[in-house]
């Protein structure tokens, strides 16, 4: 009797058959999840400044830019920082997509708006991204 001495050339072959597949579907699964969580920083960060946004409008004030209710800069931003539009109480704080961000999602926009009753909402845009997917929206916008 022979003692098997290693793998044959077509087991090796199915193997690498087998990791090309998978490399096939994650590859784009993995790029896919990469803009949805970019989005979604994007976002959370324009959220977190609706908090200082609330606080100008309770002292009497507006907010006249990104600087002024505290944020730096991110670098998933066209530009670094978010664009602040207050009138009387009412606007939106947008951010374009740009930067760092990823191709399928760069130039969409993402915006959170506070109407004269003081209720915030947020809308997605699309804008000319070549890559976007309906599910790169956050779920509740």
């Amino acid at each position: 009797m022979k003692k098997q001495q290693g793998f044959t050339l077509i087991e090796l072959m199915i193997v690498v058959a087998i990791i090309g597949i998978l490399a096939a579907i994650a590859i784009p699964q993995y790029q896919n999840y990469i803009a949805r969580t970019q989005v979604n920083r994007v976002l959370g960060e324009i959220s977190s400044l609706k908090t200082s946004a609330e606080e100008t409008f309770m002292r009497g004030g507006t907010p006249s830019g990104a600087a002024s209710l505290g944020f730096t800069s991110s670098d998933l931003m066209d530009g670094g920082v978010p664009v602040v539009n207050f009138t009387n109480g009412v606007g939106s704080i947008t951010a374009t997509l740009g930067g760092n961000a990823s191709t399928a999602i760069r130039t969409a926009t993402i915006a959170v708006s506070r109407d004269a009753d003081g209720i915030w909402t947020c809308g997605v845009s699309q804008g000319s991204a070549t890559g976007w997917d309906a599910s790169f929206v956050p779920p509740g916008c």
